[in-house]
């Protein structure tokens, strides 16, 4: 248990980080303070750092004493989200409008405690280590740009595994680690739609093109696809976020625009979301006279655990933390993630991670992306502990375990 109690150690550190991130909260793909931040906190370390082009990011390399050529790449994402903070905390946000809403500032943390802890091992270790400190989760795909920006070659061979874990404000219990084989998260999408008419005096619509109902009747007949052409065994959703039509109660608008999100949970539903949906609303456009455009943005990919290392981080966290720390997901989350980009090519893990503090209770507490919610910096030490355990681990065999 040695790196726990190590990784104990660090605990006042990497709070007083995570406390530094979640005062100066950026959003997207350009993070310049919380890059400025990183890179402090790595810099006394033996690591190779790089940072990005096309976005803030940091690539951070620890070669390991081993010389095996095998590495493993572990990531933890920078950035926030548009906000206005409501906790109240002494280290609460100090940018208007902007916060670190879903613990993206605890996954920064830990993953430099990961290297803080790995870097004291160098010696031991049968391989190399990535650090993935990646901007733009939230929407901006910043995992893609950084593998087109090669950090996935960063130590010169690809990595056996990748592994990342997202703190969760409610639904876990402190310090749990949730996670399952095959689908985690879901794909996430966009619908985009305007449908178009002919506007004039809302006392006459038949001497117009009204584009409102017919824009209403796209929105409710989505539902029913869900329900009565995709099987329930293999679940989409589509949500209806945003609606726009009209000026005045008088006046028949031109058009009608709306953005649905898509979730599916294999390749197959959402290329049938893919295509049926947009003919949908084509057909139903066509069937009140008007015309529609119609666009289906294809945005984050199912994030899919290698089955194997989900077996193998699960059975870290027992061997580390004992039985009652692990969890078995009984379903995917319906939210969705860019690691998934990672893990369309390297065998990877995704685990949530509980972190509502202990004055909360995780069935009622404000979920991650809530102005209230707040994380417990109890979990940062277990959770920069796991991290290296699984690198140490993972470079250490050529094959996995089975599941717990």
């Amino acid at each position: 248990m040695a790196i726990r109690d190590d990784a104990a150690g660090l605990a006042g550190e990497l709070a007083e980080l995570r406390h530094e991130i979640h005062a100066e909260p950026e959003i997207g793909l350009d993070l310049p303070k919380t890059q400025a931040k990183v890179v402090r906190a790595l810099d006394s370390l033996p690591l190779e750092v790089a940072t990005g082009g096309k976005l803030t990011s940091v690539t951070a390399v620890l070669r390991g004493g081993g010389g095996s050529g095998r590495s493993v790449l572990l990531r933890g994402d920078m950035d926030a989200l548009p906000v206005r903070e409501a906790t109240g905390l002494p280290w609460a946000s100090r940018h208007d409008g902007v916060m670190h809403a879903c613990g993206h500032d605890l996954h920064t943390a830990m993953l430099t405690g990961a290297a803080r802890l790995l870097a004291a091992r160098r010696s031991e270790l049968p391989g190399d280590v990535i650090f993935m400190f990646q901007p733009g989760e939230e929407g901006y795909a910043g995992a893609r740009y950084m593998i087109e920006e090669g950090v996935l070659d960063a130590a010169g061979t690809r990595p056996l595994a990748a592994y990342a874990l997202h703190v969760s404000s409610n639904n876990l219990p402190l310090a749990t680690f949730s996670t399952r084989p095959g689908p985690m998260l879901a794909a996430a999408d966009i619908l985009k739609v305007t449908v178009r008419g002919r506007g004039g005096h809302a006392s006459q619509p038949h001497r117009s093109l009204d584009p409102i109902p017919a824009a209403c009747e796209m929105v409710t007949a989505l539902q029913t696809l869900v329900t009565r052409r995709f099987n329930v065994f293999d679940p989409v959703v589509i949500t209806v976020g945003s609606f726009h039509a009209g000026t005045a109660d008088n006046i028949i608008g031109d058009e009608a625009t709306f953005l649905a999100t898509c979730r599916s949970y294999s390749v197959e539903s959402r290329d049938r979301l893919r295509s049926e949906t947009v003919r949908l609303v084509q057909d139903i456009a066509a069937g009140h006279g008007l015309t529609v455009d119609a666009e289906y943005v294809d945005e984050y990919p199912v994030t899919v655990n290698d089955t194997d290392e989900a077996a193998f981080a699960t059975r870290a966290v027992i061997e580390l933390f004992g039985d009652g720390r692990a969890e078995r997901a009984e379903h995917p989350i319906t939210g969705a993630e860019d690691f998934s980009f990672v893990a369309e090519q390297v065998p990877g893990a995704f685990l949530m991670y509980g972190a509502c503090p202990p004055d909360r209770d995780p069935a009622t507490a404000p979920s991650n992306h809530s102005a209230s919610a707040m994380f417990d910096d109890a979990v940062l030490s277990d959770g920069a502990a796991l991290l290296a355990e699984l690198a140490i681990r993972r470079l250490a065999v050529l094959r996995t375990a089975s599941w717990p």
